[in-house]
């Protein structure tokens, strides 16, 4: 197992988001979070994330993990200034070794965007500045990322794209992937596992049996 979840609960103030949250995740496993909005998923995000404590219950990664984090689509301003290579090497150490821009050029070929290395991010479309923040995310050389609605507002090529690059990582690299994400289509186009978030509680199984579609 790569993350165990025990009786996890949260509650703010006297509101439950959710309790008693059991679950697993396998090493190497591609798992869909799902569940309509306000359910606590962002929640549960930031606390395996460590950036908020729960009321109680307990997790664990397993000791060698490192992980990597795709946020929801930041619209960029089209004035801003830096190159997609700037902008990927942001996630870098300053001083820029031989070694280093070899990892940085390694990630933007693994994301596709090493010929587009010199566009500005304000002019890159949607699709290549999300591919750029995952690029961003593998320069840490994580074993396991977190999608957090990374595909949203995407148009639908550009959605298909980001995602046969994480089916590249997961079946190339065994990269564990945890996919927040509305689309259920494309959920189960790509991912192996769900789990089901919805009233205070969670629900664990294969891709391919899920029934629940919501908006």
């Amino acid at each position: 197992m790569i993350l165990n979840v025990k009786n996890l609960s949260m509650k703010f103030d006297n509101k439950v988001v959710f309790k008693d949250l059991n679950f697993d995740l396998k090493k190497g496993s591609m798992t869909a979070l799902l569940g309509p909005n306000g359910t606590g998923k962002t929640t549960l995000i930031n606390i395996l994330m460590k950036l908020m404590p729960p009321t109680s219950g307990s997790f664990k990664f397993s000791d060698n993990v490192k992980l990597g984090y795709v946020p929801q689509f930041r619209n960029i301003d089209a004035e801003y200034p830096l190159s997609i290579k700037a902008f990927v090497g942001l996630n870098a150490p300053l001083i820029k070794t031989s070694k280093v821009k070899q990892h940085i050029d390694h990630e933007l070929e693994e994301t596709n965007l090493l010929e587009i290395q010199n566009t500005r991010m304000g002019e890159a479309s949607g699709g290549q500045k999300q591919r750029a923040y995952l690029a961003q995310a593998l320069l840490d050389e994580p074993n396991m990322i977190i999608l957090d609605e990374a595909t949203a507002s995407l148009d639908p090529v550009a959605k298909e794209e980001l995602m046969k690059l994480i089916k590249h990582l997961n079946r190339e690299h065994g990269m564990t992937v945890l996919f927040v994400t509305h689309d259920v289509p494309l959920a189960k186009k790509y991912m192996d596992e769900y789990l089901y978030l919805n009233h205070q509680t969670i629900e664990q199984g294969k891709m391919s049996d899920f029934k629940g579609d919501y908006e």
